[in-house]
């Protein structure tokens, strides 16, 4: 009889389907909340922190194509630490990545109750997003299958509107409303043209995360030599071209300041240029900011149901509700560990905390590349990206890190300190349970 560990899932994803699935991914909610606060930092010229964002992504999901192609199984960046450090930075990587997509949540949490929201209705931040949250974990245990079908549809809403934003962005501009010399200011008054875009990458490369999640499905990609890094690629850069967009359009249409400021920052677009109603495009937003929030919580209790059925994480977190078999458990403890983090922190700081702990995992995955191009085992023919490639994407990481702010460090120390002890206690557990009788 075969078992779940020799039965090969089944390879069903074509070059298209795969791009989709990585572009559904990418093109989320952080758009829709962020740019506002990419403007703050980097100052008019909002598209260029989004450019260069794209650029560092770029390098660091070479890095991924090489590894995803090379041992196209599920698992990621926990697999790859893993085979070039050992199982103590597996679970690390793991770890980081559980942890920053518990952070994700709150963050959206918090988006979702911001302006947006109050086009409808004005109710205090800290109310909206513990009920918000309820309710995602409601519609999360129900059941895998209800959540992606409404993924589809909401995916299709979102891309709508960010073409809305590009249309009306161009729609100011003809008549003559908008302000095209700010697309070329860069700096504010605290910093440089240089050091405020690093700044603004920071928060700007919140938007294009969630293709990393992508190689968990290379295993089940027809021919995952020749369609992954494809798709890879064409999703980042068409969703790098969509934002460049946006920002290009909120940027002239809006003051910097009035972006700043907001919550809501597409819905100044929407006011200045009028046309559509507030009401709908707030509609649009709150999908969007649902829809990812739904996506990111689905990944967050799935990895802490399989991390604590392999012993990582504390047993308990493997119950499952007996009729839905849903992970009921750990959708529970990381909709809990969300709900503190999004009344406890604002948006920008959120977000540069998952910003912190991916550009951890996103440097481990950069150096297990080259350490792993030792290793003559894996699929042949993997793609190969040349060797400058993963050390500036290692050194793209470095960089990002200085750019964050103190705050942002202590809440990422303490999370990186918890992983730190959680893998030392596993790595005993695993050498008590090896040794002799």
């Amino acid at each position: 009889m075969s078992t779940a560990n020799d039965q090969p899932l089944k390879r069903a994803l074509t070059t298209p389907l795969l791009y989709f699935f990585i572009l559904g991914d990418v093109l989320g909610a952080g758009v829709y909340v962020l740019i506002g606060q990419v403007a703050a930092d980097a100052g008019g010229a909002v598209w260029v922190p989004l450019a260069v964002a794209l650029a560092l992504a770029l390098l660091t999901a070479a890095s991924y194509a090489e590894l995803a192609t090379k041992y196209p199984r599920a698992g990621g960046a926990s697999h790859y630490a893993t085979r070039a450090y050992g199982p103590f930075a597996g679970f690390l990587a793991g770890f980081c990545m559980l942890a920053a997509g518990i952070v994700s949540v709150g963050a959206l949490a918090r988006g979702f109750a911001g302006d947006y929201l109050t086009a409808f209705v004005t109710v205090p931040v800290a109310l909206v997003a513990v009920l918000f949250l309820a309710a995602l974990a409601l519609v999360n245990a129900r059941g895998i299958r209800e959540s992606t079908r409404a993924n589809v549809v909401a995916t299709v809403i979102e891309v709508g509107g960010l073409a809305i934003i590009v249309v009306l962005g161009a729609w100011l501009l003809l008549r003559g409303d908008g302000d095209p010399g700010r697309l070329t200011r860069l700096g504010t008054a605290e910093q440089g043209a240089a050091s405020a875009v690093l700044s603004g990458a920071v928060l700007a490369y919140y938007s294009f995360v969630g293709f990393e999640t992508s190689v968990n499905v290379a295993e089940e990609t027809r021919d995952p030599r020749r369609s992954y890094p494809r798709a890879l690629f064409g999703a980042l850069i068409t969703a790098g071209a969509v934002y460049v967009l946006v920002g290009l359009a909120a940027s002239a249409a809006v003051p910097t300041g009035t972006l700043a400021q907001s919550s809501g920052p597409l819905l100044e677009v929407v006011r200045a240029a009028g046309g559509v109603p507030v009401w709908l495009f707030s509609a649009i937003a709150l999908v969007a900011v649902a829809n990812g929030a739904l996506l990111t919580g689905i990944m967050s209790s799935r990895l802490a149901y399989g991390m604590a059925r392999d012993g990582l994480l504390p047993a308990a977190l493997t119950k499952v509700l007996p009729g839905r078999r849903t992970p009921w458990a750990a959708i529970a403890a990381t909709t809990a560990l969300s709900m503190l983090l999004a009344l406890t922190g604002s948006v920008a700081t959120l977000a540069s905390t998952l910003v912190l702990l991916l550009l951890v995992v996103f440097f481990m995955v950069n150096t297990a590349a080259l350490v792993l191009r030792r290793d003559p085992g894996g699929a042949s023919g993997h793609f190969r990206a040349p060797t400058v490639v993963p050390v500036l994407g290692a050194a793209s990481c470095v960089l990002l890190a200085t750019r964050v702010e103190p705050e942002v460090w202590l809440r990422g120390l303490i999370v990186l300190g918890v992983g730190l002890v959680l893998a030392a206690v596993a790595a005993a557990r695993r050498d008590t349970e090896r040794a002799p009788v």
